[in-house]
């Protein structure tokens, strides 16, 4: 029996080689059509679990809230929202009509640590009274989630908070249990873009009606209405987004003074969760047109509040309006005054040029 040439035994290699090779293609491409299929069937199964749990406001004007298991955990969410900031992942969105989605967690507690945190970072009292503005940072990954879902009218990396008002019936107490709900409503034109607002409220355990509630106002700078939007939200009036009278500077001396470092915003990022690169890089802060990193407004208005500790009414509403933001270092001056019905009026100002407002607050009985 003869051996075949080396070129015939190479001919022959090179033909079971493609034989092996035409099977693998096969193959992977049977792989590829059951992948594709598996995640089209996946996301048609999200879809419907998305649908069914974001329902839209009934007829009766009852709003129906998806339940979630826990509080959404909050760099998962900034993580979702800047990856979707990336160019040709998020795409673009537009206003048709008010979001649908509404949240609830249910068993919420305080974690007296991150109180301990939150107390050392704002000068705020720590004991057993909740501050008025503790549970902005509780409730503020609702807020995000809110804020990353396809149905808010603009990207969370657009959102601009320019005012926030605190309403409660009385102090929350750090022993309690409670339940949480926030939903975003009545999207309205803004000469810079369109307002939300994100209403996030507080219920304890045993009682049938929200004791703390807020409105967060944001501002999505260039965002519009789209073609198709519901005549109902296109035909509100442009708000400017203020909830208070213009502030006049006093003619007093300032009641108190704050030095603000890196070292003090870090305290609040600790306490709040929120990483924003705006308050935590200074290469962050410029990729958004600020000098330098910048205090988070909420810290500003719960630091304000810390020298009326103990004279301000246990059912309040608290309105703040940011103006101006505070450019890491900063020091600054706070004026209070004290109206006759019992109100206090706030402001925060440039302590070198008080001409800069930074915000215009106010403390009035419920």
């Amino acid at each position: 029996m003869s051996e075949k040439s080396p070129k015939d035994a190479a001919k022959d290699l090179k033909k079971k080689a493609e034989k092996i090779a035409d099977k693998v293609e096969d193959k992977l491409e049977d792989a590829i059509d059951d992948a594709k299929d598996a995640i089209e069937e996946l996301a048609e199964k999200v879809e419907d679990k998305v649908e069914e749990k974001a329902e839209p406001v009934k007829a009766s004007g009852e709003r129906q809230f998806e339940k979630l298991k826990q509080i959404p955990d909050l760099s998962a969410i900034t993580r979702k929202v800047f990856f979707g900031a990336l160019p040709g992942i998020g795409g673009a969105r537009e206003a048709t009509q008010d979001p649908t989605s509404a949240i609830q967690v249910d068993g919420v507690t305080v974690d007296k640590q991150n109180l301990a945190d939150y107390a050392q970072a704002t000068g705020l009292r720590l004991g057993n009274e909740l501050p008025p503005t503790y549970f902005f940072v509780l409730g503020f990954p609702l807020t995000m989630e809110l804020l990353s879902r396809p149905d808010f009218p603009y990207p969370a990396m657009g959102a601009v908070h320019i005012s926030n008002v605190i309403e409660q019936t009385r102090p929350l107490t750090v022993d309690e249990t409670f339940s949480v709900r926030a939903y975003a409503t009545n999207v309205r034109p803004h000469r810079r873009g369109l307002l939300v607002d994100v209403i996030t409220e507080v219920t304890p355990d045993g009682e049938s009606a929200p004791v703390w509630k807020q409105t967060s106002s944001f501002l999505g700078m260039g965002a519009k209405f789209a073609k198709n939007a519901d005549i109902s939200v296109t035909t509100r009036a442009e708000d400017s987004g203020k909830v208070l009278p213009a502030a006049e500077l006093p003619e007093f001396k300032p009641n108190a003074r704050f030095r603000w470092t890196r070292s003090d915003v870090n305290a609040y990022v600790k306490a709040s969760n929120d990483h924003n690169p705006i308050h935590t890089s200074n290469i962050g802060a410029k990729l958004f047109g600020f000098p330098a990193v910048i205090a988070h407004g909420m810290l500003s208005a719960a630091s304000v509040l810390a020298p009326l500790e103990g004279k301000l009414p246990q059912a309040l509403r608290y309105s703040v309006e940011f103006v101006k933001p505070v450019v890491i270092p900063a020091s600054v001056a706070l004026w209070t005054t004290q109206q006759a019905d019992g109100s206090y009026d706030i402001q925060l100002r440039g302590s070198s040029k008080p001409e800069k407002l930074h915000l215009n607050g106010e403390v009035a009985p419920l």
